[in-house]
């Protein structure tokens, strides 16, 4: 989270020349020493609160897109009409105020709460989510956003509880810098005011006929709709050693209590795999003066996705902070102090963290018996085969253009769940988003817009010595994926040009980088 704005610009309450607001751009400024930002459409203008609901980024630092400002941090998107949270990862709208026309000048008048628009054509008697992740939270949230009145049940695994800003749990949470408060999408206090029921069970099977979800204890609960949101599984090596208590995955609360209570200054520890939630393991472990070695069998952490020179910069930012990097090696054994490779070379480790990916957990999908082929099998409006059932988040596996995608980031899970339940209302529109994620390293964070499962050339634009640069990938010729360091308007137009398929824009983008 960030530290509080500071109130800046021109006064509004007392006016100002409407020719002082940059037409299709934005102003900041401030209502009564509240931050803003002005943004103008032509003769238009619209002033909102100038913080993101999410981590609180200043708004000013975004674009504006039609009738939307775009949050330069983690993409949120706000609606300059009415403060609507129209794309996640904000979990709240924003306040705006009246403006007055007078002459030449604008003033701002009385201050108003975020309004969404409400359209319900289809009224299912109730819905069940299954999942209480990033999705389902997202799913419910819209359906009361969107004026449905109709029970909604919220099935959550035992000990899961109301859903959580997974994120924070490899970052500042687990480092010790922000408190568990913080994970928290939104509080039980959300979903009581707004009758969403959180049941704490394990969905067994759907039986899409009789509109019954079957649970592991023996009950069923009844449905009209559903939404399946199972999330995914981490993965743990089939090693020996594997199950010891000393070793951890990082998924769920108790994951990261279990490795937190396990923690203390001097205490060495492996990660095991250079994966994204692998290296942000490390960099919190550091955080709290553990020695980290990190085992993967590739020659660069995240070479794969990022490509050799972000790769190896990665790598650099670590080994500046002291993490140690075993690669090109594969664990074969863990014992209670050490991990053995398959070269014969021992990591000492009393405590072991697998960061090796996972698996979508589609168990409740082929018992009911939904297509499934690498994922739950969906259309572009996040149906499944059976009717009434709908699947997101990191289980959906999605039309796009003529191949078929599964993606497992945070805000495409949050931004599907609030697809499907537009749909489900009869008000929705097919999942057309540009991916997004973050990831942090220390004091570095990396955006990525887009997404390229492969790619033929990885073009660097900028220094990655001073920390500012653009990445392209190319497939072809084209492309299909940026990734940024310290440039976050240019994450936000390159997400733009993407969503619009304007390679000349993205071209444009790389150029402009010094």
């Amino acid at each position: 989270m960030s530290e509080p704005l500071q109130a800046s610009g021109p006064e509004l309450s007392k006016g100002i020349e409407l020719a002082d607001i940059p037409d299709g751009g934005m102003l900041t400024a401030q209502v009564n020493g509240e931050p803003v930002v002005a943004v103008r459409r032509g003769e238009e203008v619209f002033v909102l609160a100038a913080k993101c609901g999410h981590y609180g980024a200043p708004l000013w630092d975004g674009i504006v897109v039609g009738t939307e400002v775009r949050c330069p941090w983690h993409h949120a998107r706000f609606d300059v009409r009415t403060g609507e949270a129209v794309g996640p990862p904000s979990p709240r709208g924003l306040a705006t105020w009246l403006v007055v026309r007078e002459g030449s000048r604008v003033r701002a008048g009385a201050r108003r709460e975020p309004t969404a628009p409400r359209a319900v054509k289809n009224a299912p008697f109730s819905v069940l989510i299954v999942g209480a992740g990033a999705a389902g939270d997202a799913c419910a949230e819209q359906l009361r956003r969107r004026g449905y009145d109709g029970p909604i049940t919220l099935v959550a695994k035992d000990g899961e509880g109301w859903p959580l800003d997974r994120p924070n749990m490899s970052k500042d949470v687990l480092a010790g810098t922000a408190p568990d408060e913080w994970l928290p999408i939104r509080g039980g206090e959300f979903y009581a005011n707004h009758r969403i029921e959180l049941v704490e069970a394990e969905v067994t099977r759907l039986d899409t006929g009789a509109r019954q979800a079957h649970l592991a204890d023996g009950r069923s609960l009844p449905f009209g709709v559903a939404l399946l949101a199972t999330g995914a599984a981490p993965i743990r090596l089939p090693i020996p050693g594997a199950d010891l208590p000393h070793v951890h995955v990082l998924r769920t609360l108790g994951d990261m209590k279990g490795i937190i209570a396990a923690l203390r200054p001097g205490l060495k520890a492996a990660v095991v795999g250079a994966s994204f939630i692998g290296l942000e393991v490390a960099a919190s472990l550091r955080a709290r003066q553990v020695e980290v070695t990190v085992i993967a069998p590739e020659s660069r952490p995240l070479e794969r996705v990022l490509g050799p020179e972000l790769g190896a910069f990665v790598q650099s930012l670590h080994e500046e902070k002291g993490v140690r990097f075993h690669l090109g090696r594969k664990p074969t054994a863990i014992a209670a102090s050490a991990v053995t490779c398959d070269d014969g070379s021992t990591v000492p480790a009393e405590l072991v963290i697998m960061g090796v990916g996972v698996r979508p957990s589609v168990s409740v999908a082929e018992k009911s018996g939904l297509k499934v082929d690498r994922g739950v099998v969906v259309d572009a409006n996040l149906r499944t085969s059976a009717p009434g059932v709908w699947a997101a988040g990191d289980i959906a596996r999605f039309p796009r253009g003529d191949t078929s995608w599964r993606i497992e980031h945070w805000v495409v899970a949050e931004q599907q769940g609030q697809v499907a339940a537009r749909d489900m209302l009869g008000v929705g529109a097919p999942y057309g988003h540009v991916p997004f994620f973050w990831s942090q390293h220390y004091d570095v964070p990396i955006n990525y817009v887009g997404h390229a499962e492969t790619w033929d050339a990885a073009q660097v634009a900028g220094s990655l010595a001073d920390r500012n640069v653009l990445v392209a990938y190319r497939q072809g010729g084209r492309i299909e994926a940026m990734a940024s360091i310290y440039r976050d308007r240019d994450s936000l137009l390159a997400e733009d040009a993407l969503g619009r398929n304007d390679q000349p824009a993205l071209e444009q983008l790389m150029r402009s980088v010094s």
